[in-house]
């Protein structure tokens, strides 16, 4: 597993590359045919030595660089022909990566002096620009080696205050999350080699959850249950009897989304805020809980077996926590569901 956040610096020991890459490799393959007395974990340290040796190489097929983000659009938005400077009769569309403002949706299509800033597909941030990035790295990562899952981490969600409205802080994190998931489809559609849109499952998480109100700072604050949003060509995103695409937010299940104000007094509240469930101050309630979203992913596309799953979720199958088949949780009480059935 690598963990990184800017794949073209993945080097071993600070040799530099490419050259280094090479020596840094033969020498590490040669050392690892001298003999060495028995030892525990030795085979591990051997075969740790083997998969960096590969990483090595199959990273440097890769091209990670600003160069190489050329991934764009198969659809013209707003209708624009040519890029500002560029040729006639362009047939691509935005870049699905905004890394640079001049990659930032139309900013560089036909406008005012050949920019125009209102077609930003993102805000003109710099950490935004890193987050997609990272994005492109792991859908490239995904797409070109035999990993099976990569990630990134997109921050700035805690909002206790001046969140904004439709053009605030909260909202440009939003759109950063639509033009992402827009980006993955097109770009496993469009660019599939080990990785195709059908084999893809995309699954958002957070630490912890929001209020579902704003404070008197104009913020939110930390409380139980948040929003994970899994989308993918995988994904069928339905249950039987359950409202198709959301859950936790229909009044077929067994806490109804009835707005009411936040107060001290819970008999008061809506029941969005979960008044007689034992939820601490009101706040909505995790009817589902992320270990059975993942849970559900890892056992019916990753191909676990129940008991794998087990090992990998401690507790999956525990009967007092009820995360395979829903019931009554143990721990606070609340009622919750289990598996969705949205693979």
């Amino acid at each position: 597993m690598t963990n990184l956040a800017d794949p073209t610096r993945y080097d071993l020991l600070g040799v530099p590359t490419p050259t280094g890459d090479l020596k840094a490799g033969n020498a590490i393959s040669a050392a690892n045919y001298y003999p060495f007395a028995s030892k525990r974990n030795r085979d591990l340290l051997q075969l740790q030595y083997e998969n960096m040796t590969k990483t090595l190489k199959i990273f440097a097929d890769i091209n990670f660089t600003e160069a190489g983000n050329t991934f764009r659009d198969d659809v013209k938005t707003d209708g624009d022909d040519t890029w500002y400077p560029g040729t006639t009769n362009d047939s691509k569309g935005y870049y699905l990566f905004p890394t640079t403002q001049a990659k930032n949706g139309g900013w560089q299509r036909p406008g005012t002096g050949g920019v125009n800033a209102a077609k930003y597909v993102v805000p003109n941030n710099s950490g935004y620009y890193s987050f997609f990035s990272q994005l492109k790295a792991a859908a490239q990562v995904l797409n070109k080696t035999d990993a099976i899952i990569t990630g990134t981490e997109l921050g700035g969600f805690d909002t206790h205050q001046t969140q904004g409205n439709a053009n605030g802080s909260h909202a440009n994190l939003q759109r950063c999350i639509g033009w992402a998931m827009y980006a993955l489809r097109k770009y496993f559609q469009q660019n599939g080699d080990k990785a195709k849109w059908n084999d893809v499952v995309v699954v958002t998480l957070s630490e912890f959850g929001r209020t579902s109100v704003e404070n008197s700072d104009n913020g939110t604050d930390h409380a139980e249950a948040g929003a994970m949003f899994v989308t993918g060509g995988a994904v069928k995103g339905y249950s039987s009897g359950i409202r198709p695409g959301v859950f936790g937010c229909s009044d077929t299940e067994s806490i109804p989304w009835i707005p009411g104000p936040r107060t001290t007094n819970l008999t008061t509240c809506g029941t969005m805020f979960a008044a007689n469930t034992g939820v601490t101050a009101g706040y909505l309630p995790a009817l589902y809980r992320f270990p059975i979203v993942l849970g559900e992913i890892i056992r019916k596309h990753l191909g676990a077996t129940q008991n794998q799953l087990n090992r990998i979720i401690p507790g999956y199958a525990v009967a007092g926590e009820n995360l395979l088949g829903g019931g009554t949780s143990s721990v606070d009480g609340v009622q919750i569901h289990g598996e969705l059935g949205i693979i």
